[in-house]
């Protein structure tokens, strides 16, 4: 039987940029150290998404120690202070969750205007930051969509390429479902669907919700540009998701349990699987 195993990390340092890979990170409440503890805002206090920026993939944000580092492609790059706390401002996700954000620098907020075109501000999460998620785990996040952590697997990825390439398409990386862990070993696709309760390294996950997909997989990762209808078109032929408004769903949404150490290459171990036919998740979103 083979081994499921850690294939790789990724945190988002801020909403809706280009990943950064890791090969080991702390993990707490809100899921990998940084992840989308910045995010990008409206003058009226809207987060700023790829679905309607899909430019905003081709922008990266790196941490080097208290400082933001931003870069793009033609762009000069730009080095500002992280502000931890300070002048605060109102922001929202979706129009469910409403918060505020830590205001940070206003060359940021001009870097990031040019590149997309659109007015844009930089915030982060406040030091109080407190955002429940919600499902079978409900945890903590950041300014995530609603949940610390997204899972998905390699084999569920090769399934979806099989059908993509049998329709003509060409193959996706598994950076257009922006996960934040990426399992490899597990035989059958989709076997994170089945998960309650698993641990890699230290920390111990547990199932929130299966994910559903908005347009951003369909995004290409690298270049800021969208790709066409697939993966969406080929997982609307057999990943609708009835009780979830008939969305199509890839990977799951995860809240952590405990955190800790995790590091590419450490063993997955389920503990708890979900009985078959069912899903623990209730959305009270």
């Amino acid at each position: 039987m083979s081994v499921a195993r850690v294939a790789g990390l990724t945190y988002y340092p801020v909403k809706g940029l280009s990943g950064v890979p890791v090969e080991h990170a702390e993990v707490g409440p809100t899921g990998l150290r940084h992840d989308r503890n910045f995010m990008l805002v409206e003058p009226d206090g809207t987060f700023l998404s790829q679905r309607s920026l899909p430019a905003m993939a081709s922008l990266r944000a790196e941490l080097i120690g208290d400082a933001l580092r931003l870069s793009g492609p033609g762009a000069p790059d730009l080095e500002i202070p992280i502000q931890y706390d300070g002048k605060r401002r109102d922001v929202s996700l979706f129009g469910k969750w409403f918060g505020q954000g830590v205001v940070q620098d206003a060359a940021a907020d001009a870097w990031f205007t040019e590149r997309l075109g659109r007015p844009a501000a930089l915030v982060r999460v406040t030091p109080e930051h407190d955002r429940p998620g919600w499902g079978a785990h409900r945890g903590q996040t950041g300014f995530g969509d609603a949940h610390a952590l997204m899972i998905t697997s390699l084999s569920s990825l090769d399934g979806l390429n099989e059908r993509i390439v049998e329709r003509g398409g060409d193959a996706i990386p598994i950076n257009r479902f922006r996960p934040n862990i990426v399992v490899a070993g597990w035989p059958d696709p989709h076997t994170e669907d089945k998960v309650l309760r698993m641990s890699a390294g230290s920390v111990e996950i547990g199932y929130s919700a299966r994910s559903i997909r908005c347009a951003v997989p369909t995004v290409d990762q690298a270049t800021g540009g969208k790709r066409g209808p697939e993966p969406t078109r080929t997982l609307a032929s057999y990943r609708r998701e009835p009780t979830y408004g008939g969305g199509v769903s890839f990977g799951m949404k995860a809240a952590v349990l405990a955190g800790g150490i995790i590091t590419v290459g450490d063993e997955i171990l389920v503990h708890e699987w979900i009985p078959a036919g069912t899903d623990p998740a209730q959305d009270d979103r």
